[in-house]
């Protein structure tokens, strides 16, 4: 069953790209942008996360939390915030496990290939930690300021 606007977020608990724990739950009291992203360091991943890292401060100066979530493992996520300087945490979803919970793990197609992966999708979570908006399809250019928008009606 897919989530709906207005449902609790579901919990989570990953690791950190610096190898921490972070449970979703730990969050709440604040506006969290959950954003599910295929693959670390690819074109339209980097565009989506420097983006995010673009307008760091404008999510800052709104007590919104950025968080990033890809099927990468720890240390790829580590290289790519680090190379990028992304201010922001990312998660590692080996298992794909939250991309399932959040119904974000799909079957895709390339090249008349099919493989299972993460459909580009990000969750607003509210203060009351609710899934306030579900943007689907989210093409990476331009995301993160159609987000601030959101953002601003919570």
């Amino acid at each position: 069953m897919a989530l709906q606007e207005g449902a609790k977020a579901p919990d989570i608990t990953l690791e950190t790209d610096s190898g921490e724990k972070l449970q979703l739950s730990s969050l709440q009291g604040k506006n969290v942008v959950l954003y599910f992203y295929p693959k670390s360091d690819t074109p339209g991943c980097t565009v989506q996360a420097c983006e995010f890292r673009d307008t760091a401060a404008k999510y800052k100066s709104i007590d919104a939390t950025v968080i990033g979530i890809s099927p990468d493992p720890v240390k790829k996520q580590a290289k790519f915030r680090d190379k990028f300087e992304l201010p922001f945490t990312l998660l590692a979803d080996v298992d794909h496990a939250a991309a399932e919970t959040y119904g974000v793990w799909v079957e895709k197609s390339m090249y008349g290939k099919k493989y299972m992966g993460v459909d580009r999708t990000t969750f607003l979570i509210d203060k009351e930690g609710k899934i306030a908006k579900i943007f689907s399809k989210v093409k990476p250019a331009g995301h993160a300021e159609e987000v601030l928008v959101a953002l601003a009606t919570l």
